[in-house]
């Protein structure tokens, strides 16, 4: 189409299912490591193709066909070991250096790279918050998969067993977490508003949404059971910013059930994440 369209048309933003839109196919998972582990895409659970063989074929044809499109890679074997560090690196601060050195390729074509697979909705970044506090603020961006059994798939991880007990587990759950909550918004039709906090000095904050009913900040951890050591950081952090005259409330979502509060705290087990953030977004 040679016109913009501008004014004329409506742009949405069709991700893998969220997880209340997983919960209608039949064979769904009621296990959380299996469901990080199969993922989100609706193929395996419409046509009941088992995870591992659908995310085979569907990294060979998205490398050798949909990548050559987007951009004119050379070396495919590369960019897929490129993509396997990327998984690597989920729910961690993006570093291209890094990334680039241990790709073999240099900072700029990392940078390219990403960009790539940022296009082609497999990885999201989400930008670090800036606020008016007097601190040392670290302001790279996260990087996060959209679909964690595409990045257990790239991580070599064989079963939901094996994930469990894989030292990235606490990563993927967070990843999961976040594309869940930035599928709150597209599926809304709303630009997400998402961010993390970390402080030179050690003080961290997986996930941050400014809404216009203030802000919320999230702990994310993939452990069944709620530890009290879950709650230093974001104490911490509602302290920093209520001195600020900034409202703020928080949430710890943890791989359990239960949902109670604790502390000033939202307590939200995994299967009420997306409850949770539709109604304290849009409908509080």
């Amino acid at each position: 189409i040679s016109q913009s369209l501008a004014g004329r048309c409506g742009v949405l933003t069709l991700l893998p299912p969220s997880l209340n839109e997983l919960e209608r196919f039949e064979n769904s998972p009621d296990n959380l490591f299996s469901l990080l582990w199969q993922g989100c895409y609706p193929r395996i659970y419409d046509r009941q193709i088992p995870a591992h063989q659908w995310l085979r074929d569907y990294m060979i044809t998205y490398v050798q066909r949909d990548v050559r499109q987007i951009s004119q890679i050379g070396n495919l074997n590369t960019f897929t070991n490129f993509m396997k560090l990327c998984a690597g690196s989920t729910a961690q601060e993006v570093n291209l250096s890094r990334l680039g050195s241990d790709a073999g390729i240099a900072h700029n074509t990392a940078k390219a790279w990403l960009s790539v697979l940022e296009t082609a909705y497999l990885v999201f970044q989400i930008p670090a918050w800036h606020s008016n506090f007097r601190k040392q603020i670290i302001k790279a961006p996260k990087l996060h998969f959209y679909d964690s059994g595409l990045a257990c798939y790239l991580l070599g991880i064989r079963s939901p067993d094996e994930l469990h007990h894989h030292p990235l587990r606490g990563a993927i759950f967070e990843s999961w977490v976040a594309s869940e909550i930035y599928k709150v918004f597209t599926n809304r039709g709303a630009l997400p508003s998402l961010f993390h906090y970390r402080e030179a000095r050690g003080l961290e904050i997986d996930l941050l949404i400014e809404a216009a009913n203030g802000l919320k900040a999230i702990e994310v951890k993939s452990g069944a059971t709620v530890n009290r050591d879950f709650f230093k950081h974001l104490n911490k952090f509602m302290e920093t910013v209520r001195r600020a005259n900034q409202p703020v409330k928080s949430w710890l979502f943890y791989g359990g059930d239960d949902c109670y509060l604790r502390q000033g705290i939202q307590i939200a087990g995994w299967k009420n994440i997306v409850k949770m953030i539709d109604m304290a977004v849009f409908f509080e």
